[in-house]
């Protein structure tokens, strides 16, 4: 199926990502760098590309400076296909007036000026802080087959983890009937629970799941999808506009059941990229198939000196590790500098946005990198920290949340040293 022609991507970049706080302080929530070399951006542009579809416009309105500068250094298309990735920034028009985008439903009825073009029969909204492979053009053939006036893309879910999702309720057919945004309570589940033999009856086992859960990618007919937008308020797709479509308009489900994680928290965040970092990930990175794309940087390859031990980690280009280094179980960024007789485990280091020489001084300024000594443990360092020598990070007081501005934060129980920050020789924490 050729989704080129007649069907464009929109990629809602969300607000100003407050789950993801201090990682979102001075960029877009799908800015933010995952699994050492890659964006957040770059999983949904990539799940376009492998489908065929080279048509996207990514909506943000918040400190996207950084996105844009990858965007453009990072998709770039012939000038035969007509491809195109375009960030779409909250802007004052004569329509829209002032506001900010109120929610994913605003947003895209602010920018239908871009969309409502002839050429265009579908739109594909996907969401800019998942991580997921799918082949966009299944999805289409199942909102063909059923000639929906909308499809959701659905994955199945224990009841327990269905207060944050939005939850389906679905007749024989796939056609949804029944749809609650993170039901709180048992009678609200009870409405849109499903049978898990309707689950294995279509060639997944259901595992006991008996909740269909909306995966926020959704496939809408142009029309419909203007029709739905215009002349009202509405703010929101999975809270108002999908319980309104369903009433006038054929909603139909897509069944998936691969890997889907949405990284909306910072718990989320820091576990979705440590579980990449395994001998066996749930998601791999590495499908020849199926690749997931970013910027080329040409950078050296990264530099290991002796008796070094790594295990369970991805390591990125460019990087240099000193002598007697440890690092277990964790994601090394691009550039990252390390000192000789430093331990890292369990932590996200996101690297550098440029190259240094690998010397640390013990006085003066502290440099970019993780200085000589250092123990970091159960942390997220963000790009360009500065961690000193003989430096402690592990949280020994377990807290869960801690610091508003410092170069040191605790979200989730997890300890960050936010883009830019330094950390001083011998600090323990």
């Amino acid at each position: 199926m050729d989704l080129s022609r007649n069907t464009i991507a929109l990629i809602l970049g969300g607000g100003r990502g407050t789950r993801l706080f201090p990682l979102t302080k001075i960029r877009a929530k799908p800015a933010v760098p995952l699994a050492a070399k890659y964006r957040l951006i770059d999983i949904p542009i990539s799940n376009c590309i492998n489908s065929g579809l080279r048509r996207a416009f990514v909506l943000t309105q918040f400190m996207s400076v950084s996105l844009h500068r990858h965007l453009r250094q990072a998709y770039t298309f012939d000038s035969f296909s007509g491809g195109f990735v375009e960030l779409l920034a909250a802007q004052q028009t004569m329509d829209s007036g002032t506001d900010w985008y109120q929610g994913t439903a605003d947003a895209v009825r602010k920018n239908l000026r871009y969309i409502d073009q002839p050429e265009i029969e579908h739109v594909l909204i996907l969401s800019g802080d998942q991580l997921y492979r799918m082949d966009f053009r299944d999805m289409m053939q199942t909102h063909i087959d059923a000639d929906a006036d909308a499809t959701i893309a659905g994955i199945p879910v224990d009841r327990k983890d269905a207060s944050a999702l939005g939850i389906m309720q679905l007749d024989d057919s796939g056609r949804v009937t029944g749809f609650v945004e993170k039901p709180q309570t048992d009678e609200e589940l009870a409405k849109v629970r499903m049978d898990p033999s309707w689950i294995d009856a279509r060639g997944i086992e259901s595992k006991g799941r008996d909740c269909l859960a909306s995966m926020g990618l959704y496939i809408f007919k142009k029309e419909v999808m203007v029709n739905l937008l215009e002349g009202n308020d509405h703010q929101d797709f999975g809270k108002e506009v999908f319980p309104n479509a369903l009433q006038s308009h054929k909603v139909q489900m897509h069944l998936f059941d691969g890997y889907w994680e949405d990284i909306g928290t910072i718990r989320a965040f820091y576990e979705a990229n440590l579980s990449l970092a395994g001998s066996a990930p749930p998601f791999q990175l590495g499908d020849a198939n199926a690749p997931i794309y970013s910027r080329a940087r040409f950078l050296p390859p990264t530099i290991v000196g002796d008796n070094v031990s790594i295990r369970g980690s991805i390591i990125a280009d460019g990087c240099y590790i000193g002598s007697n280094v440890t690092i277990e179980n964790s994601v090394i960024g691009l550039r990252t500098v390390i000192g000789e007789n430093a331990v890292i485990k369990n932590s996200v280091v996101m690297g550098a946005d440029y190259s240094r020489d690998h010397e640390f001084s013990q006085t003066g300024p502290v440099p970019i990198g993780i200085g000589a000594g250092s123990h970091v443990d159960g942390a997220i360092l963000d790009k360009n920290s500065r961690i000193g020598t003989n430096v402690t990070i592990t949280n020994q007081q377990n807290l869960d949340h801690m610091g508003e501005d410092e170069a040191l934060q605790v979200r989730d129980g997890i300890a960050i040293v936010i883009k830019n920050g330094t950390v001083e020789n011998d600090f323990s924490f």
